[in-house]
């Protein structure tokens, strides 16, 4: 009897012993910071935009989705974060961009991407982050992509 509670304790000790290594694996896991989900979407912000104006409808789906997908990150990784709760207000002007690509319209495209823009803005002043503000891309910084499409490269 005595040895058969000797085995259960040490079954435990090395249950918890696990348990233990586990745990400190997890906590020195990576994890993105909240600004690198921020620079993220800030650069398929403006890949987003120069997509849409060169009517790359194909980079466009690609990029609202790689937006979406940040977001979806911030919500699952950065729960912590006051700024965090805030995500939902950005979805509708997310799914309105989505939608204009979808239907390969220029004007609801254009639309849509104004109101995103300002909702990211407007996400920011309730976040106290009111000194980022985010604007329509004038330039690309990405020398190195071309934002046409196929047909326009031939």
């Amino acid at each position: 009897m005595i040895f058969s509670c000797n085995t259960s304790t040490n079954k435990e000790q090395e249950l918890q012993s696990r348990i233990d290594s586990l745990q400190k694996q997890v906590a020195n896991t990576y994890k993105p910071g909240f600004g690198e989900f921020m620079s993220s979407i800030q650069s398929h912000h403006a890949k987003l935009w120069f997509a849409g104006q060169n009517h790359n409808w194909k980079l466009c789906d690609f990029e609202i989705h790689e937006i979406m997908e940040a977001f979806d990150g911030i919500e699952q990784y950065e729960t912590e974060r006051k700024e965090s709760k805030l995500v939902n207000m950005i979805k509708p002007a997310l799914d309105s961009v989505n939608k204009a690509i979808e239907q390969k319209n220029d004007a609801q495209f254009k639309n849509s991407f104004i109101q995103l823009t300002n909702t990211c803005n407007s996400c920011h002043r309730a976040a106290e982050f009111e000194f980022n503000v985010v604007k329509i891309p004038d330039v690309s910084t990405f020398s190195n992509q071309d934002f046409g499409t196929k047909e326009k490269n031939k």
